[in-house]
């Protein structure tokens, strides 16, 4: 049975908000439909979120569900750095789709920098990211796939994610099995663990399934094994 990734790693929406513009972002028809911020493409920072980050218990977070880091300012930017350097037992993870317009250089050890591709034309992102951004994990999420992107360069990459098209726009938008498996395989041969969404097993069928998570994260979920033994 395969997992949900929002099973192994949970949100928190510290920023809501996003100026990219992607016309097939969920964030922002969750944010129209539940009325989270008065408009989405004004970045909202919610810093009263990092008490979440308080729990001892180890946990993996994504911090960029509803936004995208290349929109938030450099104060929220710095204080969420802060906090994670506080918070050792936990990993946390970034996205953003416009590494071009960060310049960030951390020492951090629990965060994880990625981009999202969704195809040949974004492999940009890729060199961007390593290039503006100067940390310890790099990450990159292939996700919803548009079209087959061919070669990768994944030089210093530590994991890749791989998804499909969800919701209404599914129907319009198919990822092709040989996709997800030449990113596989290119991953592989750099040792690299993959992670193919739940979203794909219509696509490429549950035996087929590829899931690996990076140590760290492996880590944690094995320290919550041990913490939830003792309660």
């Amino acid at each position: 049975m395969s997992d949900c990734i929002k099973d192994l790693i949970q949100n928190m929406n510290l920023v809501i908000g996003c100026t990219v513009g992607c016309p097939y972002c969920y964030a922002r028809n969750n944010v129209r439909r539940f009325h989270t911020i008065d408009d989405f493409s004004q970045p909202e920072f919610f810093p009263g979120k990092l008490r979440l980050m308080d729990k001892e218990r180890p946990q993996n977070f994504l911090l960029t569900g509803m936004s995208d880091l290349s929109g938030w300012k450099e104060a929220w930017r710095e204080e969420v750095f802060e906090a994670i350097r506080r918070h050792p037992q936990h990993q946390f993870l970034f996205l953003t789709k416009r590494p071009d317009l960060l310049d960030i250089h951390t020492d951090l050890e629990n965060a994880w920098f990625g981009v999202t591709v969704t195809g040949k034309a974004d492999l940009w992102r890729i060199d961007a990211l390593r290039e503006h951004v100067r940390g310890a994990h790099y990450h990159v999420t292939f996700e919803p796939l548009f079209d087959n992107p061919g070669a990768v360069n994944l030089e210093n990459i530590d994991w890749i994610v791989v998804g499909t098209m969800t919701g209404a726009m599914s129907r319009k938008v198919h990822t092709e099995p040989e996709w997800a498996l030449s990113l596989t395989r290119q991953a592989h041969q750099h040792h690299i663990p993959v992670f193919w969404k739940e979203d794909l097993v219509p696509v490429m069928g549950e035996e087929q399934m590829v899931q690996e998570l990076p140590e760290a994260f492996n880590n944690v979920l094995e320290a919550q094994k041990t913490w939830n033994s003792r309660k």
